[in-house]
Formats: structure tokens, sequence, C-alpha cells
């Protein structure tokens, strides 16, 4: 369920490329009309907007808003105004960087999405790096993480909702096997978690939980402090309940000392159009406090209204 709200009469393309070149004009930009504009657009008009600007002025809007805006809100609008599969591209090739090194984004990106989405990024990654995303993550990483990541983003899983009960009960005992014998990197359990559907592998984690009476990642807590476990259970939740995955992520930037505004940003901007409406309700489940309210407390400013605003509860 999207939770974006977009006008009910849009303007077209071309009345909101002259608005934001209004925007951009004189001495300050007036960053509440980008706000206003570009929060309420949804993928294929953001699209639409970009091929007129250039059409109309010769110039990229992507490089006229990096050029206008700075700091979190620039990141925020930058990563918004992407092409979807793009953006997830960039944000794979920023988590195989030193600096910026994230095997958790790539996860993310690789089991979260759907099967024809990770399939766009991977070309979009082909398109602008000239590399495969398969090689970059394989040279960034090694190890352990090396041997799950590489096959998740690698992954074309089957869609549908059909689900095999007999697989999921023989799959549920292998694992159960793999987990009693601390095998969390044995080739039979990294087969099973990137290459089945969604669907049986909920069915599989459910047949787990009814043979054995504890989740999955219940049973792979043996070490609360091992990183690749912690590893291994996120990519389970983000697989069967991404909406919980994504509120410990949001809890976690929120509720720390000083906001991880990399983490908030990428949240609402990459699930804005998705699921942010379950996860806002996983996180007032969880936090007994409005997720809105929760963003509102913690940022300030044109980034705040921009995520408010990408939230559903924006003013415009």
């Amino acid at each position: 369920m999207a939770t974006l709200k977009v006008p009910s009469t849009v303007p077209s393309p071309s009345e909101d490329c002259e608005q934001l070149r209004k925007a951009f004009a004189g001495w300050g930009t007036n960053e509440a009309l980008i706000i206003e504009i570009l929060a309420h657009r949804n993928g294929a008009q953001r699209k639409k907007i970009q091929e007129t600007y250039f059409e109309t002025y010769g110039e990229h809007l992507l490089k006229d808003l990096d050029s206008e805006l700075s700091s979190d809100f620039q990141r925020v609008v930058l990563l918004w105004t992407l092409d979807p599969a793009q953006r997830d591209a960039y944000l794979a090739n920023e988590a195989t960087k030193k600096l910026t090194a994230s095997n958790w984004v790539l996860m993310e990106i690789a089991c979260t999405r759907s099967s024809h989405h990770l399939l766009a990024v991977r070309n979009a990654y082909h398109a602008k790096y000239k590399k495969s995303i398969e090689e970059d993550v394989a040279h960034h990483t090694s190890g352990d993480f090396r041997k799950l990541l590489v096959p998740l983003v690698s992954a074309f899983r089957y869609e549908g909702d059909e689900v095999n009960m007999t697989l999921a009960k023989s799959e549920a005992k292998i694992v159960h096997q793999k987990i009693c014998d601390k095998a969390y990197t044995d080739d039979e359990l990294i087969r099973i978690l990137t290459t089945r559907s969604k669907a049986q592998l909920n069915a599989t984690c459910n047949q787990y939980n009814n043979q054995f009476g504890n989740a999955i990642t219940k049973d792979l807590k043996a070490d609360p402090e091992d990183e690749y476990l912690k590893f291994l259970r996120s990519t389970i939740k983000c697989l069967t309940v991404p909406e919980k995955y994504y509120e410990k992520v949001l809890r976690l930037a929120i509720n720390k000392l000083g906001t991880d505004e990399l983490a908030l940003t990428r949240v609402v901007v990459t699930r804005a159009e998705v699921d942010l409406q379950r996860i806002a309700e996983e996180y007032q489940r969880r936090n007994s406090v409005p997720l809105d309210h929760a963003i509102a407390g913690d940022t300030s400013g044109d980034y705040k209204n921009m995520l408010l605003a990408l939230m559903g509860h924006g003013d415009a």
C-alpha cells in the first residue's frame, strides 16, 4: 500500500518544471516549493519531470538540485527524484565503497525488492558503473558475508503465492539441523534462503515454528554478539517480515544519540511508495509513538518537511 499523497489535479510536467526553475532562481532557493512539487509526484511523474526539464532547459534536474541544495535535505530530494532502480543501483554502489561500506544496505536491496525490480537494479548498475553488482559485491565483501550476499543479489525468485507444503516441512527440518549443528554457512541453508520464493520461505518459517516450537530467528541467537548471525537473522526478517526489519532500523536511527540520517532517509525514500504505511503501523505498535511524530521530534527544517511529506503527512 503506497503512502504517498498525489494531488487529485496534478500540474503538467512542463508546469512543474517551470515552477522548479523558479525555485532555483534568484539569490535563495525556494525549498518549500521543491517539496511541494517533488514530494507529491509518483515515480512515473518524477521521471517525466526529469525528461521535460532536460528537453526544455538542456540541463539535468538532478544536477541543478545537487548544486542548489545541501546536507540531509539534498540527499533526500536527490534520492527521491531518482528512478527507483537507478536509486537502488546508486545505494548498492555506495554500499561497496570503503568509507560508506554496508553489507546491510546490500542485503536490504536484495531481499526486500521484487524479482523484476532487482533485475532492473542490476541492469541500471551495468549502465551506470560498467560493472555488475555481483562482481562489486564479491570484490568488496569477504568470508561468510560474501557467501550469502553474492547469491542474494543474483537471485531471481519466483514471485507467486503458490507454496509446496511438503517442501516447506522438509526444508524446515534441514534448516533446524543446520542450526543445531551451528552450520550457519552451510550450502543447503544458503541455497534455501537465496533461491526460494518469499511465500515458500514464509511457509518454511511457519513449519519450523510448528515443528520445533521456536522461530528460526530466535534459534539463530545462539551468540547474540556474532555479527554474521545478526546479519542472517536480518536477512530472514527482510525476506519474510520486512516491516519488522525496517521498524528496527528506524527505531535505532531515531533513538540513538544523534540521529542516523542516512538510515532514516534510506528507509523513508525507498519504502514511501511500497510499504511505509505498514512499517509506520509496526513502529507505532512497537514504540507507542506515531512514526511521523518520532521523525518530527528528531529532525528539523526542510529535511523534516520533506520526510513528513513523503510519509503523506505534508501540508501540501
